[in-house]
Order: structure tokens, then sequence, then C-alpha cells
């Protein structure tokens, strides 16, 4: 058997410090992309999990776009019933309002409702940096390393998803 016949992927060595390196990256660019936290934790599990089934087919160089594909693949499989649970979550709320307006609230509640509509409508590689910047405050290098781009295009896209934020909010009022 020859050296290059094993991926050195299968070392558990290896695959231990590969996955304290990307776990949380990938966990939060799943939450990210699909907004149930939950659900990210467990398709990064399940990920790693078919990454380690799969070792000796994937060498160590290519094990970072194997993962970020797979788990992508099994959320897409999931898309429906995740959109479910985020309307639960969504419209959920456990504050006590009751001294507030009620016209208030139920304006709030819908200018809530369609600024989430307007982060859901924006283009997937819009949103993924947007919310990788806003929410998880990465900056712009790191973002363009995770997803694997230039700086300049990870402001493209932030400004580009600015742009139609601020659109959609001016058709609100």
């Amino acid at each position: 058997m020859t050296i290059h016949s094993i991926s050195n992927t299968c070392d558990e060595i290896v695959f231990s410090s590969f996955f304290k390196s990307q776990a949380k990256s990938l966990r939060n660019f799943l939450f990210y992309k699909y907004g149930n936290k939950d659900q990210a934790e467990d398709l990064a599990q399940e990920a790693f999990i078919k990454l380690w089934q799969n070792c000796s087919d994937v060498p160590i160089e290519k094990a970072k776009s194997y993962l970020y594909t797979i788990a992508n693949n099994s959320a897409l499989n999931g898309i429906a019933h995740e959109k479910v649970v985020l309307k639960y979550e969504k419209d959920f709320s456990g504050l006590d309002k009751t001294n507030e307006n009620p016209e208030f609230i139920l304006e709030e509640k819908q200018f809530g409702n369609k600024l989430l509509k307007a982060i859901e409508n924006l283009n997937e590689t819009q949103r993924v940096a947007f919310l990788m910047h806003r929410i998880d405050g990465k900056k712009y290098s790191e973002i363009a390393e995770e997803l694997n781009i230039g700086i300049k295009a990870v402001e493209k896209r932030i400004h580009l998803a600015l742009l139609e934020l601020r659109k959609e909010i001016k058709n609100l009022k």
C-alpha cells in the first residue's frame, strides 16, 4: 500500500485537530445561513461524522470543502421543516407588553416580520456575509477566509445587502 492511498484525515490526532479548528465556524455558518442554532449544531456534527466515515476518501486538504458541502446539502434537505420552526420562534414572544399601546405592538410586530422577510429575501451570498458580519461580529477578512472569497467580494456582498435592506425599510413606511 502506498503512502498516498491512505488519507491522513483518518489519523485521530489530525481529525481531532481539524474538528477543533472547524467546528465553531461550520456551526456558525449553518446558523447564519439557516437560522436555527440547534439544527446548525446537529448538521455540523452529522457532517463531521460523515467526514470520519469517509476519511480514507477525503484528503485533509479537501476536508473543509467536503464538510461544508455535506452540511449545506443536509440543511437544504430539511429546509421546509426549518421554516416552520423559525416561524414559531419568530412569532413567540415571552415579553409582557400589556402597558404598551396595542397599535404600537401591532406595528412593531409587523415591522419585525417585514424586516426578517427582507433579510430572508436577500440572496444567499449577501445574507450569509451580512449575518456573519452583523451577528457574529466577524471582520471582513475572517468572512473572506471562511467563504473562500476575496475581501472586496465580502465588502460588495454586505454593501448590496445593506442597500436592499434600506430599500425595503423605505417601502415599509
